[in-house]
Parts: structure tokens; C-alpha cells; sequence
């Protein structure tokens, strides 16, 4: 069996890409690896703090590495202090890095390229998996999620703290992929069949951020649930 860590976001496609990987016999999973913000202590987009992100991984059974960046970084910074973590795991005689990734080409070369020159093999577990078939498997194995964050430009705010079930699925537009794959939306997984027990967590207010992208200047408004 392959040692792995497990690129960690506390989302729904992460917590699949564990069970499949856990389910497969193929890997040995000996760390949840999480990156954060160091100013907030959260997920960058997902805005999931680090407390919530130690209970998921107390309830999985599985120790969290995080992994905290300065927003001010510079690109070729970030890739350094990132390029230094997975040559930590590789010490660790770890082998494997495991993604959620689902069929966004340019990223998983980014990742595997990345691991490759750590010596280290990238895994994605989902990968090109339909859509709604991974949909339908999430909530069949009884994975609970609720959405913690969504693009305005294509989905409502109303959105912002559904639980993701069948209804969920009637109800999401049919021009939108459902799977979120593109930053549409985010979510926070509270239950399911690889926690040894449900996540307590306590919601917030709803409240919405602006981001401007540096390269092009465009304005992109995210609307958030704050969880506890």
C-alpha cells in the first residue's frame, strides 16, 4: 500500500476522494494537509477555520497538517514555502499526494508537476467521474454537506446554507455545473461514512466579500456563511 497525505479543504469532494481512497485498500492516509490563510487562520475561499477543520480530522481519525501562507506572498514565494511542505512529507517516507480534483485539466498538471519534483506520485481519486453520478453517490452514502460560500455571478445567495440532498439537486440550475468544480460554490462536511461521529458546528450570519483579480481588475463578490 502507498503512504499518502491527503490534500485536505473540508469541502464535499474532498470527503469522497478520502472515502474512495480509504476504500480502494491502496493507500495508507497519514495526514490531512489543509492551506491557510496566516492572517485568518481559514481556508482561503472557503473561509473554514482551522477549529473546525481539527474536529473534522479528530472525527476521521487522521492528523492535520496545516499549512499557513501569507496573502501578501508573491507567486514565486508561496511555490517555495509549498515546494518545502511536500519535501517534509516525502522525508516522512510519504509517496503519494492525494487531490479531490474532478476534470480541470491545467490544475491537475499544475499539482502532478509539482509532486513530481518532490519525488512524490499525485492520485485523484474522482477524476473525471460524472458530474451528477458523484452527486448522487455523495448523498447515497449518506455524506452530509452545507454550503458555505457561492459565486454571485452564478448563483443566488439564497443558496448559502442549503444542506446538499436530493431536493438540493432539483432545485440547482441546470446551466451551472453542479458539482461546483469551477468555484461556483463551496461546502462544509459535517457527517458521513468516513467520520467516526457528526461535526457539531454552530451557524452564523451570511455576509458577502469582494475580490479583485490583479491580472484583469475585475470584481468578483463571494457571499459567505459563518460557521462556529
Amino acid at each position: 500500500m502507498e503512504i499518502a497525505y491527503f490534500n485536505w479543504s473540508s469541502g464535499k469532494d474532498s470527503s469522497l476522494a478520502l472515502y474512495r481512497a480509504i476504500c480502494s485498500d491502496k493507500f495508507v492516509v497519514e495526514a490531512l494537509f489543509s492551506v491557510l490563510k496566516s492572517d485568518s487562520e481559514e481556508i482561503a475561499m472557503h473561509g473554514v477555520s482551522i477549529e473546525l477543520l481539527k474536529k473534522q480530522a479528530e472525527s476521521i481519525g487522521i492528523p492535520l497538517v496545516s499549512f499557513d501562507f501569507d496573502p501578501k506572498w508573491t507567486v514565486e514565494e508561496y511555490e517555495s514555502a509549498m515546494s518545502a511542505q511536500i519535501n517534509r512529507f516525502k522525508e516522512q517516507n510519504i509517496t503519494t499526494a492525494l487531490f479531490g480534483d474532478l476534470r480541470l485539466e491545467q490544475l491537475r498538471k499544475s499539482r502532478e508537476q509539482k509532486c513530481n519534483k518532490a519525488g512524490i506520485q499525485a492520485e485523484f481519486p474522482l477524476w473525471n467521474t460524472p458530474a451528477k453520478e458523484l452527486m448522487s453517490e455523495f448523498i447515497r452514502l449518506g455524506f452530509k454537506a452545507i454550503i458555505i460560500c457561492v459565486d454571485k455571478a452564478v448563483l443566488s445567495e439564497e443558496f448559502v446554507g442549503k444542506i446538499i440532498d436530493e431536493e438540493f439537486l432539483k432545485e440547482f440550475p441546470p446551466d451551472v455545473d453542479i458539482c461546483g468544480e469551477n468555484g461556483e460554490y463551496h461546502t462544509f462536511v459535517f457527517d458521513g461514512p468516513i467520520f467516526k461521529y457528526p461535526i457539531e458546528f454552530k451557524v452564523g450570519n451570511k455576509y458577502c466579500k469582494q475580490y479583485r483579480d490583479p491580472e484583469t481588475k475585475d470584481i468578483y463578490e463571494y457571499c459567505y456563511l459563518a460557521l462556529e
